[in-house]
Formats: C-alpha cells, sequence, structure tokens
C-alpha cells in the first residue's frame, strides 16, 4: 500500500515549507499505523451516521463515541478556531467537546468505550501535516478521558477515507446531501438484530458551533 503526502492548506498558509518548522505535536502516517488503533467493523456506517447527523462542511470536526458493539452513544461536531496547526489546540478543542457529551472512564482499568473522529476538509485524501496534528490530538484527548484511541477519518470532496488503513469510499463525501436520520439508523439497527447485538443507547450530539 502506498500513501501519498500533500501540506495541509493550513500549514503552508501559516508557515513557511521548512521541516523545521513544522508542527512537534502531530504524528506521521506510519506511526499512526503502527499504534495498534482498533479496525472499524463497518466504517461506512459510522461515516454515513456522522454525516447524516452532523452535516459537516469543510474545516467540521465530529468526534464521535462508539461502544463495545461499535454503536454510536455520543458525538460532538465543532469547526476549530483559525489558529497555526497544533496537536495541542486539536486536543484541548476535543477533550473540551468530549466532556460535554460524555462522562470520563478514567476510573476503569481498561478503556471500553472509543473515540473516533471525521475530519471534513479540502484536499485529497493524501496524509497532511494537519492530519497528523488531529491524530496526535485525538490520541491525547482519548488517554485524558479514558477512551480508546480510534479511527482518524477525512471526509473530502473526493470520498471518505480511513486514513492509515486504506479503507474508503466515494460517498458520503464533504459535497453531497447527507442521507436521511431514519435510514442510517434503521441500518445500524437491522445489522444488530443480524450480529445479536442488545439495544440501542440513547445517543447525546452537539451540533456545530
Amino acid at each position: 500500500m502506498t500513501f501519498g503526502f500533500a501540506p495541509s492548506a493550513a500549514t503552508s498558509l501559516s508557515r513557511p515549507a521548512d521541516s523545521a518548522n513544522r508542527p512537534a505535536r502531530m504524528l506521521e502516517l506510519d506511526e499512526w499505523a503502527d499504534a495498534g488503533i482498533p479496525l472499524l467493523r463497518n466504517p461506512r456506517e459510522v461515516v454515513s451516521g456522522l454525516h447524516s447527523r452532523h452535516r459537516p462542511k469543510p474545516a467540521t470536526a465530529v468526534v464521535a463515541v462508539l461502544d463495545h458493539a461499535e454503536r454510536l452513544i455520543a458525538s460532538a461536531s465543532f469547526t476549530p478556531r483559525a489558529a497555526p496547526v497544533d496537536g495541542w489546540e486539536f486536543r484541548n478543542a476535543l477533550l473540551a467537546h468530549l466532556r460535554r457529551v460524555i462522562p470520563h472512564d478514567l476510573r476503569r482499568r481498561t478503556p471500553v468505550r472509543t473515540a473516533v473522529l471525521l475530519y471534513c476538509r479540502e484536499g485529497d485524501e493524501r496524509w497532511t501535516e494537519e492530519d497528523g496534528a488531529w491524530m496526535w490530538g485525538l490520541r491525547d484527548a482519548c488517554t485524558l478521558h479514558g477512551l480508546r484511541c480510534g479511527a482518524y477519518i477525512t471526509l473530502t470532496h473526493g470520498g471518505w477515507q480511513v486514513l492509515g488503513e486504506g479503507r474508503g469510499g466515494r460517498r458520503p463525501s464533504s459535497g453531497s446531501p447527507p442521507a436521511d436520520l431514519s435510514e442510517t439508523v434503521l441500518e445500524a439497527a437491522s445489522s444488530l438484530v443480524r450480529g445479536g447485538g442488545g439495544g440501542v443507547e440513547p445517543l447525546r450530539h452537539t451540533a456545530a458551533r
């Protein structure tokens, strides 16, 4: 599998293309791929559900918490403030929104819930320094909130991509209309019936601000 590299728009505008000025709090793609991030069983279903609920536009982040059966139990969407790309800032934003939608699991010896991040942005599916900063921020926010660090997904004009895994699809994309939420809920419920899962837990989420 070959992964490309593209400089992020935010990075190219805010700093010169000097490697010494690259953000320190970021993860390279190979570091992320080797970090043991749990695979999503049905990434298309997760992406479609988040796209329907939050309808993200470019520069919108959607952080979601999944239970052990990969059911969505909480989510929040937001647009990070305009600032130089930095994993520390992204970590703080993610942690603030996680605290608003779900209690922490720090008292547990091992995490039982997983946080995933969907970031809608311009450009193509290739990894950028901005993606690396979001990866760093997601991993650190999960540690501080007692969650497992899950997948990092980009949503662009060309479709969605689970970075570090090579899985993706054309729809939904940043420009496609969201599917009816009732359809995604019914699809998720039918998959639970097929898999013998329990009832769907109440979902808490906040819209983008």
